[in-house]
Parts: C-alpha cells; structure tokens; sequence
C-alpha cells in the first residue's frame, strides 16, 4: 500500500491501536494528524518526533469547535476513527449522564469527525470508523448496554454515510474489534485467554487497506476483526 503524498487524520492515534495504524500509515509513507486528549498518552506516542506527525491537543471531539481545529486547512485523503470511550454497567445502574457520556465520547466524536472530513476531502478519500464487537452481535452488550447502544450507533452512522458519499468518490467502512490483546486489557482481564485476542497490528493492518488507495470497492462494510476469540 502507498500513502506517499497523502493526509490522514487518526483520531485515537496516540493508543494502542492508534499508535499501530500511525506506524502503518508513516512506513507507507503518509503524513499524520493525530489528535489527542491526555498528555500522558501523547508523551508516551513512539512517533512523536517523526518529521510527519502534527500532534494536535483537543479536550473534546465532541464539540464542534474542537474538530474543526483538527481539520481545518487539511487537503485529506483518509480520515481513520479510533477514539472513543468504554464503561460498563448494567442499565439499572447507569443513569442519563453516564449514557450521554458514552453516546458523545463514542457516536457524536465520530459523527462530527465524519462530517469535517467529507467536507475536507476535494476529490475522493476514505473514512475508517472503528465500531465493536457488540455494535453487530446486541447480546455480547449485556452488561455495558450503553456502550453498545453507542457503538452500534457508529455501524449504522457508517453504513449510511457510505452510501451517501459514494458518489463523491469517498469510501466510508468500519471495523468491530472484539477485546483486542493490549497491556490495558491483559491487567483488567488477567486469567483471559491472550493468544486468543486480536493484536492491534492486525486489527491495524485491516484499517490500513480500507484507508488506503487499493481499497477501490468496499463501502458500507462493518468488518468483524476478532481473531479466535
């Protein structure tokens, strides 16, 4: 795959999976625009120095104002959607502000990066969502309903998007990751089954060519990246 001479942005780009696609993007030659939230991430961030990298501090892709600084100016090829929130709880417990927390860190931040990047893309590009597991199988939601709810929002928001798009020349697609094998989830599930879960590399790898100029036909495609699990 050849990104020589293209932009991308990658919101979320900054964690584990980000971190994977940058690498992937920079090695194919690209030039990144990385959002980020959390200092801490952003220190850590391996290509932080590379000559091609712009790391652009936001506090919300919620709000409006905040995307539009990421994108403003941008001649875009690809726009790719990491960022997002997880919490779980049971629906008896989690109350509208924890529900609205979920829909706008997970859907809105998407929605509105979709938007600034349809209108930064002249002349055709791709859109990377990154929707879950529970987005496409409901049931595997239970106990974290709100997060579901969201990330299904995010199937949906793609799977439409890509057919009203098409026509520009934009090829709108998403991933659904099951638990993917990261340090932050082999501490939260330490007796899982590791070599079970998808690496972020993969899942990574799958993003790459829906972003990329070799992908000349798939849209609206929600693909399921689980490895064994």
């Amino acid at each position: 795959m050849d990104f020589s001479g293209k932009h991308v942005v990658v919101t979320g780009g900054t964690g584990a999976l980000g971190s994977a696609v940058v690498g992937g993007l920079l090695a194919a030659g690209a030039t990144c625009t990385v959002p980020f939230v959390h200092d801490a991430e952003a220190q850590r961030f391996p290509h932080r120095s590379n000559a091609k990298v712009k790391l652009i501090a936001v506090a919300d892709l919620a709000d409006e104002t905040m995307v539009t600084k990421v994108y403003d100016g941008l001649k875009l090829w690809a726009s790719i959607h990491i960022a997002g929130g997880f919490a779980a709880g049971k629906v008896a417990e989690t109350g509208k502000a924890a529900l609205m927390a979920q829909i706008d860190s997970n859907l809105v931040s998407c929605f509105l990066c979709c938007r600034a990047a349809v209108n930064a893309m002249a002349a055709g590009g791709r859109i990377v969502n990154v929707a879950a597991r529970p987005a496409l199988e409901w049931r595997t939601g239970a106990g974290m309903t709100a997060y579901t709810v969201a990330k299904a929002g995010v199937a949906a928001l793609t799977v439409a998007m890509a057919e009203e798009v098409s026509k520009n020349g934009i090829l709108v697609n998403a991933v659904a990751p099951s638990i993917m094998d990261t340090p932050t989830n082999r501490k939260a599930m330490p007796k899982a089954d590791f070599d079970a879960w998808p690496k972020v590399e993969e899942v990574a790898a799958t993003i790459l060519f829906l972003a990329s100029p070799d992908n000349r036909v798939t849209r609206g495609a929600i693909v399921p990246v689980y490895g064994k699990s």
